[in-house]
């Protein structure tokens, strides 16, 4: 079974992260073929309709939600950009999957079998595949699924993987070739460095009114201030709604009653079974295996008594694990608490396995619901999944009431604010650039519609924007500027400084070249140089590209060997390479294969699919492609 999993352990992977994040799949003969009157782009046919377009970009933003938390920007992925970013990725997918139709790609039921067994969340207590946990987790998604469904999306991804890994795998790179990779990359060099600051010009320098003058009148560009504007805004959330409900203690002791009290009473009740099974077995302990056999709620090891056979550390969850190497041959163990309710072990032996300790174990197991939990450790929980799901319940209707109420009433976002006890905030002075410290205001839509005409001129409120999901905002301008020039007046010293920097910068970089041109002669020239330090292209210890770059590429057939860097409107860097390091080839061959194989992968991948685009019928519709 692991064989294929390892052969395909790309494809899997994939399949795996999806399993463990979400669960967001749809039957492939959906994705494949699902149309709708709007759609975003058609590939050969095949379209891709605004509703999959939205649903996966909302599906990005959940995940970095949930990984970045209050660091989140939701406008980060909804910038046209980013929106046609992931229109490519959705095109790329269609392609790829006409292709693995089109190259008769087939997944065996037996590979499909062994790769849904191999998913962690499927196994049953023993570690091993468990039909019941497998339709109970499909059955727990949002939205519920079948079987066949998933079936279908898992042979549809594990074919998409099969045709990858081909067109990856036929760019591995010769032994000469990635030794030589191998060299270059790991390939160290000591440097030291000498600046030669523009700092240290600046006296030398005059810059005359004319010539600040034609600056200033040749580049107007740089001297106009956009427009901006200062702006008040509310927002309307589910959260801020559930902020506001109340919940009683009788409703609180009421739905754990109903959700957690039968769990909690079954678990007692398991926990005494249990128990009492444990007492009976220690006294008669040669019918471990027959109590099983009758008792356990384990299907896949009760007919065998019971028998888990020999396993090392990692195959068990830890509670059943630690009891197990704590143990002494032919103990029985008391009551042990697990995920998966109440086991009582007994182990039968002990052995080493290519040096690593393994044992053998039965067991008997009384199951037990693992979410059931004492009141008072549920309490806080209970009281604020009951506030969020009366919001939810309120917040559609709230939110038609909300964008009513800013549009009918759009002199002020008073009356809003005051029916749903929203707080009014302000901002400092925005301008159309995205901005990330605007918060929930740094929305394209919302941008837009502060900067129309409208708004502006007649300082109403801006419709409700949906800025993230359960999230609404209003908007009104408070002041504005339009975009203007400055003043020479008012630049007069900044363009000064400019310029006498820049021509500081030019005597260092002269200066700098000159000392350089010494320095291949043999001359000292003068420098003081920084302490040494060792670089690399993977360690590049501070290093900017360009100046990596300089280095790594510099002939160094004759040492010490010097560079220099031009630094814009900071001055000159001299570099000397005092030494050279090779790696040790052993030590590096294995791993740079690795990453060697894998860049050029992506790279035939990324081709590969380019060579389908070029030969593919593909439209888009700007139109629908734009945010709403």
């Amino acid at each position: 079974m692991f064989n294929f999993v390892h052969k395909y352990k790309k494809a899997v992977t994939v399949v795996l992260g999806l399993v463990a994040l979400t669960f967001v799949f749809w039957g492939v003969e959906n994705r494949v073929t699902r149309s709708g009157r709007e759609t975003v782009a058609s590939v050969n046919g095949m379209e891709i309709s605004v509703r999959e377009f939205e649903d996966e970009l909302r599906r990005q933003q959940d995940q970095l939600r949930e990984l970045l938390g209050r660091n989140f920007d939701p406008a980060a992925l909804n910038t046209p950009e980013s929106r046609r970013l992931l229109l490519d990725s959705l095109i790329a997918q269609r392609l790829v999957a006409s292709a693995a139709v089109s190259s008769r790609i087939v997944v065996t039921d037996e590979m499909l079998r062994d790769t849904i067994a191999s998913i962690p969340a499927f196994r049953g207590p023993d570690g091993t595949f468990s039909k019941a946990a497998y339709e109970s987790v499909l059955r727990t998604q949002n939205p519920p699924m079948s079987p066949a469904q998933f079936e279908a999306r898992l042979r549809y991804e594990l074919s998409l993987g099969q045709l990858t890994r081909a067109v990856a795998e036929a760019a591995i790179p010769s032994r000469t070739v990635t030794e030589r990779l191998t060299a270059l990359e790991a390939q160290q060099r000591e440097i030291q460095e000498a600046r030669i600051p523009a700092q240290q010009f600046l006296p030398q320098v005059k810059v005359d009114d004319a010539q600040v003058k034609a600056y200033y009148e040749a580049n107007p560009a740089e001297f106009r201030t956009p427009e901006r504007l200062k702006a008040e805004y509310v927002v309307l959330s589910a959260d801020a709604i559930a902020a506001q409900e109340t919940v009683s203690p009788q409703e609180v002791r009421q739905q754990w009653e109903s959700t957690y009290g039968p769990k909690l009473r079954e678990k007692e009740e398991a926990r005494k079974k249990a128990q009492a099974i444990a007492a009976e077995v220690k006294k008669h302990p040669e019918s471990f295996a027959e109590v099983a056999k009758k008792e356990s709620q384990d299907p896949g090891s009760k007919d065998n008594g019971g028998d888990l056979g020999f396993s090392a550390r990692g195959s068990f969850v830890k509670p059943y694990e630690d009891a197990v190497f704590r143990m002494r041959e032919g103990e029985i163990s008391d009551v042990v608490e697990s995920e998966f309710g109440f086991h009582i072990i007994k182990l039968t032996g002990i052995r080493k396995n290519d040096g690593k300790e393994e044992r053998r174990s039965s067991h008997i197991l009384i199951s037990a619901p693992g979410d059931a939990k004492p009141f008072e450790a549920m309490r806080g929980q209970i009281e604020a999944d009951l506030k969020k799901q009366r919001a939810a319940r309120r917040f559609s209707e709230a939110a038609d009431t909300f964008s009513n109420m800013v549009y009918e009433q759009s002199e002020s976002l008073k009356p809003v604010a005051e029916r749903f006890k929203l707080q009014i905030q302000t901002t400092g002075w925005v301008a159309r650039s995205p901005n990330q410290e605007l918060g929930a205001l740094d929305n394209p839509k919302l941008i837009a519609a502060l900067f129309s005409g409208d708004s502006i001129n007649n300082r109403r409120n801006t419709d409700a924007v949906e800025v993230a999901p359960g999230t609404l905002v209003s908007a009104r301008v408070v002041d504005y500027q339009p975009e203007a020039q400055r003043k020479f007046e008012e630049v007069n010293n900044e363009i000064t400084d400019k310029l006498r920097q820049r021509q500081a910068a030019e005597l260092a970089q002269k200066e700098g070249a000159a000392k350089l041109e010494q320095l291949r002669k043999g001359a000292d020239a003068g420098l003081k140089w920084g302490a040494p330090k060792t670089v690399s292209r993977r360690e590049p210890q501070g290093l900017s590209g360009a100046v990596l770059r300089s280095v790594v590429g510099a002939d160094v057939s004759k040492l010490p060997a010097y560079v220099g860097v031009p630094l814009p409107e900071a001055g000159y860097l001299l570099l000397r390479i005092s030494k050279v390091i090779e790696a040790d080839p052993k030590e590096q061959a294995q791993a740079s294969s690795a990453r060697t194989s894998a860049l050029l992968g992506a790279s035939q991948y990324d081709a590969y699919v380019d060579s389908l685009r070029q030969q593919a019928s593909i439209s888009i519709n700007q139109a629908n492609l734009q945010a709403k």
